[in-house]
């Protein structure tokens, strides 16, 4: 019952609070969505399941912030001489979505600079990159099957 009691108390608080904010006119700032894509594949099925999932993701929160780290064998799709999907990814950089190549993985895979799409920026550390956006309030997302 005393339980109860204060269940009621502090859900009673909230109403008042949150009627009170609502006569103050002030609207609460809605932080737009971040999600960071972690892509280590190579198959191009996977790349154009990628594609659709930005299209969905954009379509339905067009203030979203997209990021797509590719390391390893994920690499290929940002290369000029492997992607199959370089319109695509021409299309959402034009719309904020970012694609970064892992200089760590370029390296060991002997890719140059010159080969990485125009579109796409460098991180050194691929995972480390995604590690610190996840500590910043980004979302992590595997991409792939």
């Amino acid at each position: 019952m005393r339980i109860q009691s204060i269940l009621l108390t502090l859900s009673m608080s909230l109403a008042v609070l949150s009627v009170f904010a609502q006569k103050r006119g002030k609207t609460p700032e809605v932080e737009p969505l971040k999600i960071i894509f972690q892509l280590t594949t190579d198959d191009t099925l996977a790349h154009k399941a990628l594609m659709k999932q930005l299209t969905n993701i954009t379509s339905v929160e067009p203030s979203v912030m997209i990021e797509v780290v590719c390391h390893g064998p994920g690499l290929s799709i940002l290369q000029k001489s492997k992607s199959k999907v370089q319109d695509k990814i021409a299309h959402f950089t034009s719309k904020g979505v970012t694609f970064k190549a892992c200089e760590f993985s370029m390296s060991e895979r002997n890719v140059p600079r010159e080969d990485i799409l125009d579109e796409a920026g460098f991180v050194k550390a691929g995972i480390v990159h995604i590690v610190k956006k996840q500590k910043e309030g980004w979302n992590y997302i595997k991409a792939g099957f």
